[in-house]
């Protein structure tokens, strides 16, 4: 174990290597696009799809489909949920939502495959659907909606969009669409593509959406996008520093044997302690699977690897300071211990079968 100097430094080098590789080409984009959802999606819209009244077999399959087209770690969903929250979607499916996009998404689950085997890759897909539907049935059950503040949506956008000349063009009827579509592509080039021609791609993008902002909106409207994302970037980001600091400073901590030792056989502690681990050892996503075929290698049993590869992705202590925030200490705390059950007991009963 390191002395108190090297557990600082350690997490230290954490928060910087994270904003280093992450910061400006992942987590501003879901910043922006999260003040977007916040400040420009019409609240009837997202009330009418992810609604709390929606029927849950429309609500919690069209979450999970958003979740599983965008491919995000647990702490740069954080925005993404934050936004369709406040814009009036039911705590079930949005939890739906933030659960499906770290663990679900095609990348993820393309590359488990490739690289650990199919029958990873399914086991992953079909339990993280099953968890994230479950999660968010239980937790609108039993804890119903929160009543604070992210109910009172940003007013006063889009409300010129109904008015006006019947003639508007094509691209002036389909203006949220075509916004959107050039933010989530900022925000997939940023994690997506290497090297020179990801800025190259991502400074043209960024023409487009200044363009589309002095054409087809209005100047409130951008200035209450703007104001939005800086809501969201005040709340969230301090919190997710210091959530990446500890888990830093916990990695460093861990003795270098403890992998081999401890979680070499499919028993329920270690199961436990490879979801523990998950959680602690904060990786983005897919990392995890390059990082899961190295446990694998050095003799980490297949159940805990998989309850490893179901959690890791989806919490972090960032990411569970920051939902703390979001939907308030009950919730998270309903959320964070559903998660360890279930990735646990999937774990012990998947190494049943591979042993």
């Amino acid at each position: 174990m390191m002395d108190f100097t090297g557990l600082l430094f350690a997490g230290f080098d954490a928060v910087v290597e994270y904003a280093s590789a992450h910061v400006l080409t992942c987590l501003v984009p879901a910043f922006f696009i999260a003040g977007a959802m916040s400040a420009l999606l019409p609240k009837e819209k997202i009330v009418r799809y992810l609604g709390q009244n929606v029927p849950k077999y429309k609500a919690y399959p069209l979450a999970v489909i958003g979740g599983l087209l965008l491919a995000v770690c647990s702490c740069t969903v954080l925005p993404l949920f934050a936004g369709i929250k406040k814009k009036g979607a039911g705590i079930g499916p949005a939890l739906a939502f933030l659960y499906t996009a770290p663990a679900t998404n095609i990348l993820a689950i393309t590359f488990t495959g490739s690289v650990l085997g199919w029958d990873f890759a399914f086991a992953r897909i079909l339990l993280s659907v099953i968890f994230a539907i479950a999660i968010g049935l239980i937790i609108s059950k039993f804890f119903g909606e929160d009543d604070g503040d992210e109910r009172n949506a940003v007013s006063a956008v889009g409300s010129g969009e109904e008015q006006g000349n019947k003639n508007l063009t094509l691209l002036r009827r389909h203006r949220l669409t075509l916004f959107f579509t050039v933010l989530i592509s900022v925000l997939i080039v940023g994690t997506r593509v290497g090297g020179v021609l990801r800025y190259v791609a991502i400074g043209f993008l960024i023409v487009i959406l200044a363009l589309l902002g002095k054409l087809y909106f209005t100047r409130d409207e951008m200035a209450a996008w703007l104001s939005e994302t800086w809501i969201f970037t005040k709340k969230i980001f301090p919190l997710l520093l210091a959530g990446i600091f500890i888990a830093g400073v916990l990695s460093a901590a861990l003795p270098e044997n403890f992998l081999a030792t401890h979680l070499g056989s499919n028993t329920i502690p270690a199961n436990l302690m490879a979801v523990l681990f998950g959680v602690f050892m904060y990786f983005p996503t897919l990392v995890e699977v390059p990082m899961a075929k190295m446990f694998l290698s050095l003799g980490m049993a297949k159940g805990p690897l998989l309850a490893y590869l179901l959690a890791d992705p989806v919490i972090s202590l960032a990411s569970v300071l920051v939902v703390r925030k979001l939907i308030g200490n009950k919730r998270t705390l309903a959320y964070v211990l559903l998660i360890v059950v279930f990735t646990t007991i999937s774990g012990l009963i998947y190494g049943m079968f591979q042993s």
